[in-house]
């Protein structure tokens, strides 16, 4: 199981799109590209995310860390390998893979399909127990997240590239 992630991308988004200022108020956002390298992958994109937060030079606000896709999550939680583990293990037990989907039977399904789709409504299923996003305090230029904490992208599909926003608010 890999625990970090591999030299992701991370792009400034547009500051003409994005960034703004309302009096003291400024927000800063980032595109964040991970090509994920297998099937339930928990990547550890804390360092990534800090850079973000250090480029934005804000003071006190909040960062917003979200993942642009339905079968990927963020969450927070201790970057050990036997929790890593137990939580990889607990999301095959909640939503097997090999289960009977009715999103996976394609004689029925008629939405969202693509040329190239595959069976992965055990995907879907887990990331609506995980949720897409993370919410963290920036306080005095720091990232408030405890001392075990670390920010996840997890994969719950299969190995492609995948998108993470992140928003830097504050002062």
């Amino acid at each position: 199981m890999q625990k970090t992630a591999q030299n992701p991308i991370v792009i400034p988004v547009a500051p003409e799109c994005i960034s703004r200022t309302d009096g003291a108020l400024k927000t800063r956002a980032y595109l964040m590209r991970i090509a994920t390298q297998k099937t339930t992958e928990f990547i550890d994109i804390t360092a990534q995310v800090r850079g973000c937060v250090d480029d934005a030079d804000l003071s006190n606000g909040t960062i917003t860390v979200y993942s642009r896709h339905t079968t990927a999550a963020i969450k927070i939680n201790e970057n050990e390998p036997l929790l890593l583990q137990d939580m990889e293990d607990f999301l095959e037990r909640m939503a097997p893979r090999h289960a009977n989907y009715r999103h996976n039977d394609f004689t029925i399904r008629t939405v969202n399909m693509t040329e190239d789709e595959c069976p992965n409504g055990h995907a879907h299923c887990q990331s609506l127990l995980l949720g897409t996003s993370e919410s963290i305090p920036l306080i005095e230029g720091q990232l408030q997240l405890g001392r075990w904490q670390s920010v996840f992208l997890i994969e719950l599909d299969h190995p492609r590239p995948r998108e993470v926003v992140v928003q830097v608010m504050g002062e």
